[in-house]
């Protein structure tokens, strides 16, 4: 097994005719990956290109982590195919793969009179959209099954399908399969400029030229940015960001379900949910700015979260806070995703996914490869790619520290580094020693948990740096 992964230099040799990809794919979020590892199942030679150091470092990794059922989508909608489509598809993989999910269900609660009024029109339009468990449940039955929801509910509609996901180790396993199926990933590649002539492409990057046949522009919030260097105006990205709140694993015992808003114009609203790693999250908000970078979280929008979240559960804003962070999606405009062909100039366009791209990418990358080969591209039959196995970050089955037979075999998966989340020595080590490995301290983190629970790496930090250290070149 080849595996090439460049994160630093010149690119290697990608410059000349000899180095030419068939595909080259920018941007290695959810979305892309799956897209490459798509096109892994064909014999391609092919091109993942990613500005920052690691997969999935932008949307992808501050999302709600919803395995949506694709209820609420606009029937008929391109998203709401590739949400219906892609959550089994995604399910099916997770399982194979040992992705963390948990099928917790959800309560879409209506809070008064106008609300409750929608609720009907709710359910009809999850059956529109094929969905057909979706039921209305009165405030009794609301209140047996979330006892401390706060004052007022009038009841509810119950989409029992509704899952969490682990939302790091999906992209991360699109990636993992598709270097060890020979796609080239190209890390800390920023894409400076693109030019085009009948038979393919120049993509100039941060780190030198690389040439290409065809091109997929998923480059999320700067999809907008790579389309119009290819001659386009088709749409604008305005940065939207939804700051949460996680809380301590002490409150996952408060909430049962995916708790969600009736949606209104201004967008899908703050819902409550359990995580697959036993924590609880409150938001997001919804603030369309100007930057591109603005990831920060803000006095006002966590107020605003509080005071939401304590009108849905009173309980849970007195529990522990573990940390906040915002997210930004890649909002457009409008509600359907921006998937384009334009076979003249060898390229597909993936703009505007939303928070349910991580529900739809594997979808979404059986639609891109559809739509590559409309536009010339000889795909020839498909294989079989390498089996992987994810490491398990959730609570639903036993975690390593918890399995005597896998620290039998190795004590390093009973010796705990981070004791706030249970990360072991084994695990730390199994991950820096992975096909993808980190690049940093937050992407380690994304891989095992350690430094994300409760004390923020105030105890374990200095040790959890000292063995990324040593692991580095």
């Amino acid at each position: 097994m080849t595996v090439t992964i460049t994160t630093a230099g010149r690119l290697p040799g990608a410059g000349g005719p000899e180095g030419t990809y068939d595909v080259t794919v920018v941007g290695a979020g959810v979305v892309g990956a799956a897209i490459a590892r798509e096109l892994a199942r064909y014999r391609l030679r092919t091109a993942l290109v990613e500005a920052s150091d690691d997969i999935g470092n932008g949307t992808s990794k501050a999302n709600t982590a919803i395995l949506h059922t694709g209820f609420d989508a606009v029937p008929g909608s391109l998203e709401a195919r590739l949400v219906r489509e892609g959550r089994g598809l995604l399910a099916a993989y997770a399982e194979e793969t040992g992705i963390p999910v948990e099928r917790t269900g959800a309560l879409l609660v209506a809070w008064d009179t106008d609300q409750l009024a929608v609720l009907p029109e709710l359910l009809a339009k999850a059956e529109r959209n094929g969905y057909d468990a979706a039921r209305l449940i009165g405030a009794d039955e609301l209140r047996a099954r979330e006892p401390h929801l706060g004052p007022g509910a009038l009841g509810a509609l119950e989409i029992p399908d509704e899952s969490v996901i682990c939302p790091w180790t999906t992209p991360l396993a699109f990636a993992t399969q598709a270097v060890r199926a020979g796609v080239h990933l190209h890390l800390n590649c920023r894409v400076t400029d693109i030019g085009s002539a009948p038979h393919g492409h120049t993509v100039r990057t941060s780190r030198g030229p690389l040439r290409t046949r065809y091109l997929v522009n998923a480059a999320g919030l700067y999809a907008d940015e790579i389309d119009r260097l290819l001659g386009h105006d088709v749409f604008t990205v305005t940065p939207r960001r939804g700051q949460l709140i996680v809380f301590d694993k002490l409150a996952r015992d408060l909430v049962r379900h995916i708790l969600l808003p009736v949606p209104t114009s201004a967008g899908k609203g703050v819902l409550v949910a359990p995580t697959v790693f036993g924590n609880v999250l409150l938001g997001p908000t919804s603030e369309d700015l100007d930057d591109r970078t603005a990831t920060g979280s803000t006095a006002d929008g966590l107020d605003l979260l509080r005071e939401q979240g304590r009108r849905i559960m009173p309980a849970l804003v007195d529990e522990e806070v573990t940390a906040v962070y915002a997210g930004l999606r890649a909002a457009t405009g409008q509600e359907d995703y921006r998937i384009q062909d334009h076979p003249g100039r060898r390229y597909v366009a993936v703009g505007g996914i939303r928070s349910t791209g991580l529900t739809a990418s594997m979808a979404i990358a059986v639609h891109v490869t559809a739509l590559l080969a409309g536009t010339g591209l000889e795909l020839g039959p498909p294989h079989g790619l390498p089996p992987i196995t994810m490491p398990n970050l959730g609570e639903a089955v036993p975690r390593p520290y918890r399995r005597a037979d896998l620290i039998a075999r190795d004590p390093a998966y009973g010796t705990l580094v981070c004791h706030c989340e249970y990360v072991t020595l084994g695990e730390i080590r199994d991950a820096l020693d992975s096909t993808v490995p980190p690049q940093s301290l937050d992407g380690l983190r994304r891989r095992t948990r350690a430094r994300g629970g409760r004390c923020q790496g105030f105890h374990c930090g200095a040790a959890v740096r000292a063995l990324f250290e040593e692991a580095r070149p």
